[in-house]
């Protein structure tokens, strides 16, 4: 039977679950999804755990926050004034909104968390989500496409 190498084309399903249980993404939302292995559009650990694989086989694997999103960085915690906003955006804790920050030179637009309002003191964070979180996955390999 067939196993799963380095560059093959795979389909597969998959649910991620925090430690909790909670459950932050499943493919069955979105159908099965498909890839190159290696070709770095999934973590390299979830990637890595596919090698070997046969159509069809489960496997459950846990990545730290180091494998996924990376850990959480407290220096992407900053407060700006609320006048930074435009005058119909009335910020309030648990909001996401993009904000264009600089990067090698660059405009670009990413989201950050409002965490805190305090008078026209805004605190946001521009951690990813599920940065700093160990996250646990069921994988089902549907298919290796030739």
């Amino acid at each position: 039977m067939r196993k799963v190498q380095q560059g093959d084309q795979v389909s597969i399903e998959y649910e991620g679950k925090l430690q909790n249980g909670e459950i932050i993404e499943r493919s069955a939302d979105t159908g099965p999804v498909e890839f190159e292995v290696g070709s770095g559009v999934m973590p390299s650990s979830f990637e890595k755990a596919l090698i070997d694989m046969c159509e069809g086989e489960e496997k459950n694997i846990t990545l730290t926050p180091d494998d996924a999103y990376g850990p959480r960085d407290e220096n992407l915690l900053h407060t700006v004034k609320g006048s930074v906003f435009a005058e119909n955006i009335q910020p309030k804790p648990g909001m996401v909104l993009g904000m264009t920050v600089e990067k090698e030179g660059l405009p670009q637009k990413i989201p950050a968390l409002v965490t805190a309002v305090n008078g026209d003191d805004v605190t946001i964070d521009f951690n990813h989500p599920l940065a700093g979180k160990t996250i646990n996955y069921k994988l089902t390999l549907k298919k290796i496409k030739d």
